[in-house]
This record gives C-alpha cells, structure tokens and sequence, in this order.
C-alpha cells in the first residue's frame, strides 16, 4: 500500500514536470522571467500537490486548531515541503499556548520576511529523523536535530521531557509521529 502511494507520488511529480517542460516551449517568456514572475505568486513543490489522502506530519499540523500558530511559522519560513518528505520524521509540535508563552512580540518578529533564517532555524530544532513513541524516547539521552543541534532528553516522574517540554499527546502520521509539546524548543545560542 505505501509502495503504491509513494509510486503515485513519484508519478503525479514527473507529469507536473513534463506537463510544465512543454508549457515552457510554446511560452516567449524567458526562463528568467518566468522564474521571478513564479517566485513571487506560486509556491510549488510536494506540500502544495492536490491532497492525495495521505496524512503526514504538516497535514496533522495543518487540521488542528491548537497549532494555529506554528502552521504560521512553517509557512512563513517554507517549510511546508520539508514535512511532507517520505520521512520517518518526528516533529515536536508546540501548541498555540506555547508559542503565546515566549516574550511578547517574539513570534511577531520571527514571522517577519527578514527573519525567515532565524525561523527556520528554530523550526527544524523540532524536527528529528525517525518515528519513536513517547515511551521509546526514554531510552535516548538526546536527539539530533534537522537543524544539527541536539535536544536533551530528560525523564521525570516517568515521562520523557524533550528539551524541557512535556508531551501532551502523540499522533502518528504516514510519514512519522507527531508529538504535540507544551514549550516552544530554542536552539541554545553560541
């Protein structure tokens, strides 16, 4: 099952290629100019092809009401085809509550063109190749991040802590898990 959805993919992928590769050739447009002109209107790649049923770890993000807030982020920074990849990624997902807990107009400021590195940067600080459970994750003393930072990992009263953070709940997805925190996760500054 996974083999034919990963095969539809592929497939759905290679014509949108071939379908916009013979556009081109009748187009008098220069590639340069298409390029600028589709920079700045259309954003392209895996997040934005039409739903093909498939849950992932950006589409649990993106249907629940309780991360509002980091949806923003990941689409403010371009991330959204990072999290529909094939995976296994595990994402700690901060909530609403979370994010309203940093000092006031720090997301703001984040959300900001100019900021977008920073953002990113934070965002992939909660990114971690593989798909462990809650449980699992006790076993780790820390993490690596997509960022190249590591997480610590800490077990109190039985629960993992991830850098400080409870996880409130686990949801798993087709391409990893979702572990929904209560603490947004910032990298440690040099």
């Amino acid at each position: 099952m996974k083999l034919t959805k990963h095969l539809f993919i592929v497939l759905a992928v290679a014509t949108l290629f071939s379908s916009c590769k013979d556009a081109n050739k009748d187009d008098s447009t220069t590639s340069s100019e298409l390029k600028t002109e589709t920079e700045s209107t259309e954003r392209t790649g895996q997040a934005f092809i039409e739903d093909d049923g498939s849950t992932t770890v950006l589409s649990i993000a993106i249907g629940s009401k309780n991360h509002t807030t980091l949806v923003a982020a990941v689409q403010a920074a371009q991330l959204e085809n990072a999290l529909v990849n094939a995976g296994p990624l595990m994402v700690f997902a901060p909530t609403n509550e979370a994010f309203a807990a940093l000092p006031e107009g720090t997301v703001e400021n984040l959300l900001k063109p100019e900021n977008k590195d920073a953002l990113a940067n934070i965002l992939k600080y909660h990114v971690t190749p593989g798909n462990y459970s809650k449980d699992f994750l006790k076993k780790f003393k820390k993490l690596g991040q997509a960022n190249n930072g590591y997480l610590k990992v800490e077990v109190v009263d039985g629960e993992p802590m991830i850098g400080g953070a409870k996880i409130l709940a686990s949801i798993k997805a087709g391409n990893g898990i979702v572990h929904v925190i209560d603490k947004v996760l910032l990298p440690p500054t040099e």
